[in-house]
């Protein structure tokens, strides 16, 4: 051989299948890996909500309390009620299910006024409401925002623009001549448009949600309000339930005592 030739290593032509093939990932113990993992995260989810639950019931029903004061201007206590099918009944004295509303009193046992739920389809999801109806004047006198999911600067808005706030002063929602229905459609109509009593002036750059308070009040009115009125005798307190009034009901003292003790 000389010096300028280049020794060749020679390669077995006749390499099998399984030596050229590349090594193979285990796919079942793969997929059991991923099962496992799957229903052990699914098991911590199911434990996490389970322990988290009383807690935020616990604050829900917080909020909904404080929003009844919020929005019956002058209350006291309240005491929650359940419309079914037989009429208007004390929360606490049916196991019946039922749309909520919770009555407001002064210390003298007076119905101040209701505080009714309400809810519509916002810009970014639905939006709760609770609003203040006094039955004597056939008016909604506030509302407050229980939940929502608008966009902060925008749909908030309806949380704290003096103008908006000011459509619920006193918000026509008087009945039909017959008790049916509403006399007129609560409305939202466009920012600076407003002529009528039971129209809602909406937020420029925030109509949805200005319009979604609007069908969230008007919704609840509509279906709500002739069965109230039909019913409201079933909403005042006597001398004898005033005494479980005390007892039973969550009265704004013990509301106030609470949030500071948090």
């Amino acid at each position: 051989m000389s010096s300028n030739e280049i020794p060749l290593t020679e390669v077995a032509a006749n390499t099998t299948a399984d030596e050229q093939a590349a090594p193979q990932t285990p796919v079942m113990a793969m997929f059991r890996t991923l099962t496992l993992t799957a229903l052990l995260s699914g098991f911590l989810v199911v434990m996490v909500v389970q322990w988290a639950m009383p807690y935020i019931e616990a604050n829900q029903k917080a909020a909904t309390e404080a929003a009844v004061f919020n929005v019956v201007k002058g209350a006291t206590s309240s005491r929650s009620f359940v419309i079914t099918q037989s009429g208007i009944v004390p929360a606490e004295q049916t196991d019946e299910e039922g749309f909520i509303i919770y009555g407001g009193y002064d210390a003298s046992g007076g119905l101040k006024g209701l505080a009714i739920p309400g809810v519509a389809s916002g810009y970014a999801g639905p939006v709760h409401i609770m609003f203040g109806y006094q039955p004597e004047l056939e008016a909604i006198t506030a509302y407050q925002v229980l939940t929502m999911t608008e966009t902060p600067g925008l749909g908030d808005k309806v949380l704290t623009d003096e103008d908006f706030l000011a459509n619920f002063d006193r918000l026509d929602a008087r009945l039909s001549s017959d008790g049916s229905a509403l006399a007129n459609d609560v409305v939202t109509v466009k920012s600076g448009t407003k002529q009528n009593a039971w129209e809602i002036d909406a937020i420029s750059g925030a109509t949805i949600t200005s319009n979604a308070i609007g069908q969230a009040v008007n919704l609840s009115a509509q279906q709500w309000l002739p069965v109230i009125h039909q019913h409201l005798d079933s909403l005042t307190l006597d001398s004898l339930t005033l005494d479980s009034l005390t007892l039973d009901s969550l009265t704004l003292d013990s509301l106030t005592t609470n949030e500071a003790g948090e």
